[in-house]
Order: structure tokens, then C-alpha cells, then sequence
């Protein structure tokens, strides 16, 4: 008979399962955290156009690809670009959200973890907008770009950027949607031991190249978010995900070819 030890490896799970109320304040306040937290960022703006000629001219001196190249791409077809834009507008809030009820409830040996580097990721995301303001590629004249959102929506973002109270448009750097949307796919890699679980990859290859064609974030937003990423990964060490063992079925052991040999040569 088989015997499955996964019951009890269920008992450990569901006994470091945190309480869901003290959660669901947790992460409600971390949302507001974050929401405040990029509004008082605002008013910047000088400075966020000055920190957007910096990095444009640092990615060309980086020889980066141009963003343009993925916006071209993107405006080949009106239905492209807008479901690029409603990717941005709608995919990044749910997505989290979706990863964190799913380890919380069926792995929750990794939600905390989980939940500590997607908090200490957005920390440090907001202490750098404070500390350098940025005005997104849409904004800056000299990148030839077009707000793809306001001219073919939808658009999560107020057509002044001045007078926009609901989000602190100068603040591109780091990404965060590429930084969650990351965090995401890893999470859900470890986690898993499905073959196909490296598929989870293409959420943030996919937000990347939303975010950099819709003209919303500089390449060097995205590779920024991946390295606070990194840091955030290094100190809080994402646990693996516990193959299931199971027992091999007990079998009669088998006499060794010798002994059988001996015995039957003792016979004759």
C-alpha cells in the first residue's frame, strides 16, 4: 500500500498560516501606505524633468534599446495598443493581489515570505521617488513618444499631470508594475513544482513590454525595480516548494542470485 505523507506536511502549512484579519489590515495598509506614499511625492515637477533628460541620456549612453522600438510595434494595430493599455490599467493591482490570496491560502509557508519582499519592494520604491522624481517618457518631449493611453485608452491617469490628485505621475523610477509583476512569476516558481510553472515568466515580460511601449517607463525603470528585487529576495529568502513523498510500496526482498545458486546445487 502507499502511504502519502502530504496530510501532514498540510497540518505544518495550515498551522504557519498568519491570521487572516490581522492580513487583511496588513496589506490594507501597505496599500495606503503606498498610495500616500506616491501622492506625497507630487509637485515635483522641475526636478522630474530634469531627472528624465538624466536618464534618457544615460540609456543612450548605455547604448539601451530605444523605447520606441516597442511602441512602433504596439501601433501597428489600434486593438494592440489598446489592450496594451488596458493591461497597464487593470493587470497590476488584481495580479498581486490574486498571488497573495492564492499562497495564503494554499501555500502558506511562502506568503509570508512572500509578503515581507513585495512590502520591503515597495518601501524602497517609494523612498526613491522622494528622493528622485521622475517624469515618465509620455511627458518628455525629446523621446518622440505618445501617451498612448490618452489618445487611445483607457487611461488610469489624469490628462494634467499637475493637477492629478488620484496619482503621483512622477514616478517612474523604480516600476513597480515591473517589480510586482516579477515578484509574481518567482513567487509562483518557487512555490510550484508543475513543469509548466516557468510560463509565469511571461506576466513580467509582457508588463515590461507594456510599460516601456505605452511610454510609462524607461528601460532603466525596469532594471532598477529588479535589482531592489534582488536585495529584497537576499534578505528574505523565498522557502521551496516541498515535493509530495510518497512511500514505494513494501515488496518481498529478493533472494540474492548466489545464495539461489548455492541452494540449488546443495539440492542435486
Amino acid at each position: 500500500m502507499h502511504a502519502r505523507h502530504e496530510p501532514a506536511e498540510r497540518e505544518t502549512d495550515t498551522s504557519a498560516r498568519p491570521p487572516l484579519v490581522r492580513e487583511l489590515l496588513l496589506v490594507a495598509g501597505l496599500f495606503l501606505v503606498y498610495k500616500f506614499g506616491r501622492q506625497a511625492a507630487n509637485g515635483h515637477v522641475d526636478e522630474a524633468f530634469r531627472n528624465a533628460g538624466h536618464v534618457w541620456n544615460a540609456e543612450r549612453t548605455l547604448h539601451l534599446p530605444g523605447e520606441a522600438g516597442v511602441q512602433h510595434a504596439l501601433l501597428h494595430s489600434d486593438a494592440l495598443i489598446h489592450v496594451a493599455n488596458t493591461y497597464y490599467a487593470t493587470v497590476h493591482f488584481p495580479a498581486t493581489i490574486a498571488f497573495l490570496a492564492w499562497l495564503y491560502w494554499r501555500r502558506p509557508l511562502h506568503y509570508t515570505s512572500a509578503r515581507r519582499v513585495l512590502a520591503a519592494l515597495t518601501s524602497a520604491a517609494l523612498a526613491l521617488h522622494l528622493l528622485f522624481p521622475l517624469a515618465p517618457p509620455r511627458m518628455l518631449a525629446s523621446t518622440h513618444l505618445l501617451d498612448t493611453a490618452q489618445i487611445y485608452g483607457p487611461s488610469v491617469y489624469g490628462a494634467d499631470p499637475d493637477t492629478d490628485s488620484m496619482a503621483n505621475q512622477f514616478a517612474a523610477m523604480p516600476s513597480l508594475h515591473f517589480g510586482w509583476a516579477l515578484m509574481v512569476a518567482i513567487g509562483l516558481i518557487v512555490a510550484t513544482r508543475s513543469r509548466w510553472r516557468w510560463l509565469w515568466l511571461l506576466h513580467p515580460l509582457v508588463t515590461l513590454l507594456v510599460v516601456v511601449g505605452t511610454a510609462n517607463h524607461y528601460w532603466l525603470d525596469a532594471i532598477v525595480a529588479t535589482a531592489l528585487l534582488g536585495i529584497a529576495l537576499a534578505v528574505f529568502r523565498l522557502p521551496r516548494a516541498k515535493p509530495s513523498v510518497r512511500e514505494e510500496p513494501r515488496t518481498a526482498p529478493a533472494r540474492e542470485p548466489i545464495r539461489e545458486l548455492a541452494a540449488s546445487g546443495a539440492a542435486r
